[in-house]
């Protein structure tokens, strides 16, 4: 993450060094927490979390089950010939293995899934960033993530919120 944000800020530099010099009028925007304060963006979060949830009691489950396998090895371990432990053994890592998979898989789904139904509502939005810093004559928009300090009156951020939930577009 930091990464990010060095390389964002790097390349803002890099920008504000080529802008002409009259470019002066700036605003920011919170642009996660202007997602987060739309309808749309709100009704995106419960699917989200729905199938988060599932997804978790899945994960959970399995993981329960594995716990399980685990403890009976354990406990059976001075029962069993050294050959059924060691299949028992390598049964039980197969299984791990399946689910570290299957973990990283809903990750990855989840992932997918929340860039799939945001996608439209950011789209929107920057088509609104774009028609308010017209209508304000702003040169620049930055999202409030990439700079460490900006004064409270550059912030759009509500307004752009207002715009989107009242239905206007860009």
């Amino acid at each position: 993450m930091w990464k990010r944000l060095v390389a964002l800020a790097s390349m803002l530099l890099v920008l504000s060094a080529s802008l002409p010099a009259h470019a002066e009028s700036f605003a920011v925007i919170d642009l996660q927490g202007a997602l987060l304060q739309t309808e749309d963006g709100l009704k995106v979060q419960v699917q989200l979390k729905k199938l988060q949830d599932r997804r978790q009691q899945e994960v959970d489950t399995k993981k329960t089950a594995l716990a399980r396998l685990k403890n009976d090895i354990e406990r059976q371990a001075s029962f069993l010939s050294r050959e059924a432990l060691t299949r028992r053994m390598e049964l039980w890592q197969r299984e791990m293995t399946e689910f570290q998979t299957l973990f990283i898989d809903y990750s990855k789904e989840l992932e997918k899934k929340q860039a799939e139904l945001t996608k439209p509502i950011l789209q929107r939005m920057f088509a609104l960033i774009t028609k308010l810093a017209r209508q304000e004559g702003y040169d620049l928009v930055i999202d409030k993530q990439a700079v460490p300090y900006s004064r409270p009156d550059l912030d759009i951020t509500d307004r752009v919120v207002q715009m989107y939930n009242a239905g206007e577009s860009g």
